[in-house]
């Protein structure tokens, strides 16, 4: 599982002409997900996403979470971040996850952060989205599992 997380003042997904999720200050979340990834990868990286340390406090340093600001999270899901681009230049997508199996693991992340008291909003998993957003600072994170 990767979550590319982007500190944002407000982010939207919209689906043909309808905004289908839209937040103010917080995170806006793409998450790829693998063919090995389980429910409790989802949870163990919501965990992460909702205690990162990607707001600054009073002296400027990065030291506040999602849970300490009252952020809130776009969360999208983008099986290119899987894309495999070790040979040639055609992107594999072989390890991501088929939408069957993907599909309930975004809703258990979304769902994680939910239980941890954030407000939560996603795209439309399998839609065509338009994702705007404003990225404050910038501060973008890469996460692994």
């Amino acid at each position: 599982m990767r979550a590319v997380v982007q500190r944002v003042s407000e982010a939207s997904v919209a689906v043909g002409d309808d905004v289908v999720g839209a937040i103010g200050r917080g995170a806006a979340v793409l998450l790829g997900v693998a063919s090995n990834d389980t429910g409790d990868d989802a949870d163990r990286l919501a965990g992460k996403v909702a205690r990162l340390r990607i707001f600054e406090n009073e002296d400027g340093r990065l030291d506040g979470s999602l849970v300490d600001v009252d952020g809130e999270v776009l969360v999208i899901s983008q099986f290119t971040l899987i894309a495999d681009t070790r040979k040639g230049n055609r992107p594999s997508f072989t390890d991501a996850a088929r939408p069957e199996q993907a599909e309930p693991l975004v809703d258990a992340f979304a769902a994680a952060l939910r239980g941890s008291g954030i407000r939560v909003e996603t795209g439309e998993f399998g839609a065509y989205m338009q994702v705007e957003l404003v990225n404050d600072g910038p501060v973008t994170i890469v996460l692994d599992l």
